[in-house]
């Protein structure tokens, strides 16, 4: 008996659906995750982009510590601590110390005060108060303080003193006083020029201060610079009645600051030996 051959399987031409399917139903996954993430929260994602969009135009940082910004500096208008590569810790240009206050602020309150107190005297010209870099200086004018060409303060002014001995009293700063004279040569029995004249009336200022008002003299110090630093034209009247002045300078942290001796140039070794051998006196005819 003959026998029955086998059926053949029917091949499968539409298998490729169940690999479509997976894919449509993947892709109908990522468009409804993306569709709910864009839903949240639209309120914040606004705040989020304003925020950002002030910091781009005012130069600020956002949601970064005051201190890390500082380092980091932020866009290229700003003028502050700059970026971390050229400021900070390593960079090229240092930071400055953040300890030091601004020398301004340190002698202001003593500024407005005396401002306040001496409002008549500034009116009348016979006193000028000033910041400068150096301090606060209150300058003292020859004609009501001094008689011309003398160095004897007027008991008149004592009580304008003693206003500015006050304010000395409050501060611990060294105090400096300059006597300043025109360019107009004096040569009398008592002075011989213009540098004794101004030292004289720096003398007296000092003497009154510490005798009558009581103040600490190790914080005194004087200087007699004659007409090396006028403030007017000393070719007209009023020029060099400005410049025949005391000016008693309440010297702030920089003016305190040693300066720096700068390095002498590198010499060869015979011209460094030469000038450390002191000369030898010559014998005497």
């Amino acid at each position: 008996m003959a026998r029955r051959g086998k059926h053949q399987a029917h091949e499968n031409h539409e298998r490729w659906l169940v690999s479509y399917a997976d894919f449509i139903t993947l892709l109908f996954a990522f468009f409804v995750v993306m569709f709910a993430s864009s839903q949240t929260d639209k309120s914040k994602a606004k705040q989020i982009s304003e925020a950002v969009e002030k910091a781009l135009a005012e130069g600020k940082s956002v949601g970064v510590p005051p201190a890390v910004a500082k380092i980091l500096g932020g866009t290229v208008d700003d003028k502050g601590q700059g970026n971390a590569q050229m400021r900070g810790p390593g960079g090229a240009q240092k930071a400055a110390k953040e300890d030091q206050p601004d020398e301004g602020i340190e002698l202001t309150p003593s500024f407005k005060m005396l401002t306040s107190e001496l409002e008549k005297e500034i009116k009348d010209g016979k006193v000028e108060v000033s910041l400068e870099p150096r301090g606060l200086v209150v300058s003292l004018k020859q004609a009501a303080f001094f008689p011309s060409g003398g160095d004897v303060l007027d008991p008149s002014t004592y009580p304008t003193i003693e206003k500015l001995a006050e304010a000395l009293n409050s501060l611990t700063s060294p105090i400096r006083i300059e006597g300043h004279t025109d360019s107009v040569p004096i040569h009398t029995a008592r002075f011989k020029s213009n540098w004794e004249l101004s030292a004289a009336r720096s003398i007296a200022m000092m003497d009154v201060l510490v005798t009558r008002f009581k103040l600490d003299p190790s914080r005194m110090g004087i200087v007699g610079l004659a007409d090396t630093e006028p403030e007017a034209d000393n070719d007209t009247v009023e020029g060099r009645a400005k410049n025949r002045r005391v000016d008693v300078v309440i010297m702030n942290r920089q003016a305190r600051r040693p300066k720096q001796a700068k390095p002498e140039p590198a010499t060869g070794g015979q011209a460094k030996a030469s000038t450390s051998k002191t000369e030898q006196p010559k014998p005497k005819k």
